[in-house]
């Protein structure tokens, strides 16, 4: 089955009120071109899962000065001030995760788990209305597993059938996220016949990658 489909054909995919989960770490290792587009679309009332909100004019910061995202699940929003501004005015949900909590959601949407118990949070008000879990005395939240609609991810080479390389930090979210979505969109970099990777480089097999974009100019 090819995987190769065009930007337009890939922001098609995208609804109104869906849960998108979008890779990248302050921008580094972002889909831009798939967020460029789905910017033009016009596509609104949005979730987005992702590290953090980058910044007004790059990464997913775009959507949100746009006015495109109802609700943003994130580790940082300190680096994009609209971002801030939206939450304060009641215009965006705004739902601050610990950075290593949030990979683990993900991580465990990914492997089918149900989330996983973490101590972060413990004793502040972060465990307001979460379910707290004893083990051997000692108290958790339970952390509940993240899955997508649809992960939007940035690959650094990509051969036919899916698999991807990320170089150096661009493997941040990336593939953690392309684990945790029912759809998952890559934009390569570059894109190569199958069998030139060196399989001992490919961080994400093939098996997750639904369609493939090309990024690159």
């Amino acid at each position: 089955m090819k995987k190769k489909i065009t930007i337009d054909a890939a922001v098609n995919m995208i609804e109104d009120g869906m849960t998108l989960m979008i890779g990248g770490f302050m921008a580094v290792g972002s889909p831009h071109k798939l967020i460029d587009a789905l910017l033009k679309s016009g596509k609104k009332d949005l979730t987005i899962i992702c590290n953090d909100t980058g910044f007004v004019d790059q990464g997913v910061g775009k959507l949100v000065v746009n006015n495109q995202v109802k609700k943003v699940i994130a580790s940082h929003i300190g680096t994009n001030k609209e971002t801030g501004r939206q939450m304060n005015e009641g215009l965006l949900e705004v739902e601050l995760v610990p950075q290593g909590t949030l990979a683990e959601q993900v991580r465990a949407g990914g492997a089918g788990l149900g989330g996983v118990l973490t101590p972060i949070g413990i004793g502040t008000p972060v465990e307001d209305g979460k379910e707290i879990i004893e083990v051997d005395g000692e108290r958790y939240i339970l952390a509940k597993a993240m899955k997508a609609d649809i992960a939007l991810i940035h690959g650094s080479v990509v051969d036919e059938k899916g698999n991807i390389f990320y170089n150096q930090s661009t493997r941040n979210f990336n593939p953690l996220m392309a684990s945790a979505a029912e759809v998952v969109i890559v934009e390569a970099e570059k894109i190569v016949k199958s069998g030139e990777l060196d399989p001992h480089l490919i961080a994400t097999p093939g098996l997750f990658v639904s369609h493939i974009v090309e990024g690159a100019e």
